[in-house]
């Protein structure tokens, strides 16, 4: 079996580093805020936002949820958005997806004020990440970031091939990794459902990053051994033997390929845990910017 990548500890790492900037702020009398709202009972959503009111919390933030049912309308969630943009203690505002079907996500992530927008799906933040110009860096891609950088595995000079072409991973994954500088400067290939043999593209990957949402779509024949493969998916699966009848999974064969790997992430405890610190280190720095004096 390759390197386990934990992402706990790597969490660990970027939290206690997090902790110095919030006890300067406290120093200061502010303590950094986050606003999440959720619409609906998804079981999946309110679990993921529980792990960030939690972790807030631990870090000593303010953290509140504002629940709101499956049936709200579209100006109804854009009334609590555009509130949370004006309350001035909180520094960081999140909407959680997925939204329930007749909710626009564009139009409500656009919504957010761009500089209270930790999650990045604001147009302003996403055209300055573009731009190489970025205020915050999006959750995700920059928790694989992280992941990289802390373990050893710099991405510079490194081709790495990225399954899945969503807005929250994929695509932006894709810009910072290719930027100019030592976390980026790599040779990025993009793969997405429409691509012909996505085995001859994932071996040729020193760096491989699956983010589809497909269980174990990637097999061990299709990664080159001594590869770096970082599973960003989580999908339930079905286990009648475990507590709660399912389990979660990636979208690698994770046995399978941690044997022909050099380093893999874990589902769950991989990229997870990562994304999360993230989403804190956005809310801190998002709170230290709104902190600066008027010039």
């Amino acid at each position: 079996m390759g390197r386990i990548l934990s992402g706990e500890e790597i969490a660990a790492q970027i939290k206690a580093e997090l902790r110095t900037r919030v006890a300067d702020l406290a120093r200061k009398g502010i303590v950094p805020g986050l606003a999440i709202v959720r619409v609906g009972e998804d079981p999946s959503s309110a679990s993921y936002v529980r792990q960030k009111e939690r972790a807030a919390q631990g870090l000593g933030l303010l953290s509140t949820t504002t629940v709101l049912p499956t049936r709200t309308s579209e100006d109804e969630l854009l009334a609590v958005v555009s509130s949370l943009n004006e309350d001035p203690r909180f520094h960081g505002v999140l909407v959680q997806l997925p939204l329930p079907p007749d909710l626009s996500p564009e139009r409500v992530c656009g919504t957010v004020a761009p500089a209270k927008d930790v999650d990045c799906l604001h147009p302003e933040n996403i055209g300055r990440l573009v731009r190489g110009d970025p205020y915050l860096l999006p959750c995700t891609p920059h928790a694989v970031q992280q992941i990289l950088h802390r373990s050893g595995y710099p991405p510079a000079g490194k081709h790495v091939v990225i399954v899945g072409r969503s807005a929250l991973v994929g695509r932006p994954l894709s810009i910072l990794l290719s930027q100019k500088g030592p976390a980026g400067d790599a040779t990025v290939t993009l793969c997405h459902s429409a691509t012909p043999d996505l085995g001859a593209f994932t071996h040729q990957a020193d760096i491989l990053v699956v983010a589809v949402g497909r269980p174990r779509l990637v097999t061990a024949d299709m990664v080159r051994a001594g590869a770096v493969v970082i599973d960003v998916g989580v999908n339930r699966v079905d286990d009648p033997t475990a507590p709660k009848g399912y389990r979660l999974v990636g979208d690698t064969e994770y046995e399978a390929v941690g044997k022909v790997a050099a380093a893999i992430t874990p589902v769950p405890g991989g990229v997870g845990p990562v994304t999360v610190a993230m989403l804190l280190g956005n809310t801190v720095a998002a709170c230290e910017a709104q902190a600066q004096p008027a010039r």
